[in-house]
């Protein structure tokens, strides 16, 4: 089939992509970690604020860091957004985030030639990865309203918390005095295989699933790894462990779930020692409500069992949910009539992952995602994550289509 793209977009895009990949850059494998709300993710910004100003639009920023570049004759007011983030999980891939915005500079700067006052933007969030300080999407919240209480109290690894690390790079936090825009579309890697198995480059998303977060602790007793009997041991690692195994079990239940222990730390580890305390934090999706539902109740009951089992204490903490958000007709519509004129197949596909499209959503946005074709099997949050020029071609071309119906 016939297909109108626009490849040297895509190509200036993929060379974007590869500039972004050195900031934060942290080994030879091509691994990138930008945190939110650091002076990686800070250059970051300041390299797009600079092709995008290259590019004619006029760029601000909030009180969060969220930033902003549209034609300079155009209206705030009623404002069609497009857009992503640019932060990274530790090791990350190039494209995560980063896609979406090298792919929304080239759709406003197409539409902003043609019309200098339209009223479009690129925005870039902060802090969508939410890894550093336990809680995703804080630019977007922030935007929307729907940061937690102690939203800027959460501290990192090192102590810093989300107020000091605004303060760090010289911004007042919330409140964010920003109109939310009438309408938004994020374009992003799928980071998952379906679309490559399915052949085709882009994906229509119809919802994103519901997720929620756990910290748990199960405590038992130290001791001396070859002196104490195996049915003598409280062995905290074993009952995470434990822990591990039934909640797969449990997913397993439900359609298109998943459950992750992503993080693991005992307390005091030794080679020779039988771990007495050990935290892990537990991360389960649902694309429906009453799925989401069930893993949530599963979590401290499946933690309570195995804790028993292994002779342990157990605390299991709820950190964070997020409900399922359905993504808006008017905008899929759009998105469908554009790859249809550019003459590019695209499928309905769901998002397991959490996105600033969904937080918007949930704010009462018009919201919608472009999925882009994810290769090497589907693999993200890692080096090897990858998209192709002609796929990216594809979603430059559907976009700038989508922004001009949605105008």
């Amino acid at each position: 089939m016939e297909q109108t793209t626009s490849i040297p977009r895509a190509e200036r895009a993929m060379e974007r992509l590869g500039l972004l990949a050195r900031v934060g850059a942290d080994g030879p494998d091509g691994g990138v970690t930008r945190p939110g709300l650091s002076t990686a993710e800070d250059d970051a910004h300041a390299l797009v604020a600079g092709w995008c100003e290259e590019d004619g639009l006029a760029v601000s920023r909030d009180a969060v860091g969220n930033l902003y570049a549209r034609p300079s004759g155009a209206s705030a007011a009623g404002e069609i957004w497009s857009g992503s983030h640019l932060d990274t999980v530790p090791s990350g891939g190039r494209f995560d985030g980063a896609l979406g915005i090298v792919v929304a500079i080239e759709a406003v700067a197409a539409i902003a030639g043609e019309t200098p006052d339209a009223p479009v933007a690129v925005v870039a969030f902060r802090d969508e990865e939410g890894w550093r300080f336990g809680d995703g999407c804080f630019g977007s919240r922030a935007l929307a309203g729907a940061l937690e209480s102690d939203g800027l109290a959460r501290a990192d690894a090192a102590g810093v918390t989300v107020a000091e690390a605004l303060a760090a790079l010289g911004l007042p936090g919330p409140p964010v005095d920003v109109a939310l825009p009438a309408a938004y579309v994020e374009t992003h890697i799928e980071q998952g295989p379906s679309l490559d198995t399915a052949g085709y480059a882009l994906g229509d998303v119809a919802a994103i699933a519901g997720m929620a977060g756990f910290t748990v602790t199960f405590r038992g007793a130290s001791g001396h790894a070859g002196t104490v009997p195996m049915a003598d041991r409280r062995d905290a690692f074993a009952a995470c462990a434990d822990l591990a195994v039934r909640l797969r079990e449990r997913a397993l239940d439900v359609p298109g779930a998943v459950a992750t222990i992503g993080d693991v730390a005992i307390e005091r580890p030794a080679a020779n020692v039988i771990p007495g305390v050990v935290r892990a934090t537990v991360d389960v999706r649902a694309p429906s409500a009453d799925g989401l539902d069930h893993l949530v109740a599963a979590v401290p009951a499946v933690a309570a069992e195995v804790a028993a089992r292994n002779r342990c204490g157990v605390d299991a903490v709820r950190c964070w949910r997020d409900e399922p958000v359905s993504l808006s007709p008017r905008i899929r519509a759009a998105v469908r009539g554009a790859a249809g004129a550019a003459g590019v197949p695209i499928v309905e596909i769901a998002s397991g992952g959490g996105h600033d499209a969904g937080v918007l959503a949930a704010a009462g946005v018009d919201a919608g995602m472009l999925f882009v074709r994810s290769l090497n099997g589907g693999v993200s949050h890692c080096p090897e994550e990858l998209s192709g020029e002609a796929d990216i071609a594809a979603a430059v071309a559907v976009l700038t289509g989508t922004l001009r119906a949605l105008l």
